[in-house]
């Protein structure tokens, strides 16, 4: 059973329909889809990848790279999902090539409490404080669900994990997040 509003399904239709004009040969109608996931998509990878210009480059491969492989999409799963699984990739693929003792936030803190103004800085050192108290996976997971508002269907999809798995696995994690509440943490919200 879908319970998304309507206004998410027109959104996903109307997605779908200009995917299917971009797969009968209208290139031009892609950049309607670069325009609805851009920001998702780079907050994404942002959040992943933790630096900003890393976070620009990977969403430009990203649709790149689902352009070139727009013709193996079937509406089997949501373009959505179809689109994240191509980022979740990705950003593994970039996350690997860094050597190990690597700490995927820190170069993101340095640059932030030289650019950022101290007002938003005491928000984003929790939050990133957060993030990088979790593993890869959990991130992805919180990111997905709490940030993005897939369901657990299309993060078992774009995680290529079973459903039940991930609703597990969130549910930990929401758990472990309340734990941290005490301590000045985030709790994820959970999507409608």
């Amino acid at each position: 059973m879908n319970t998304r509003p309507e206004s998410e399904q027109a959104k996903e239709l109307a997605v779908e329909q200009t995917v299917l004009q971009v797969q009968q040969g209208d290139v031009q109608a892609y950049t309607v889809i670069i325009r609805h996931f851009q920001r998702p998509i780079y907050l994404y990878c942002y959040y992943l990848l933790g630096n900003r210009e890393e976070a620009e480059d990977a969403a430009q491969d990203i649709f790149i790279r689902a352009l070139e492989r727009l013709e193996q999409y079937s509406a089997k799963v949501s373009f959505s999902a179809w689109l994240y699984t191509i980022a979740r990739n990705h950003c593994m693929d970039q996350i690997k090539l860094r050597s190990k003792g690597f700490r995927l936030l820190s170069i993101y803190r340095k640059h932030q409490q030289q650019a950022e103004p101290a007002e938003g800085s005491r928000y984003t050192e929790v939050v990133h404080g957060l993030l990088e108290r979790l593993s890869m996976e959990e991130r992805q997971i919180l990111l997905l669900r709490a940030l993005e508002e897939h369901s657990f269907e299309e993060i078992g999809i774009i995680m290529d994990m079973n459903t039940g798995t991930v609703r597990k696995k969130y549910e930990r994690l929401r758990k472990k997040l309340g734990r941290r509440q005490n301590n000045g943490g985030i709790i994820a919200h959970e999507p409608n």
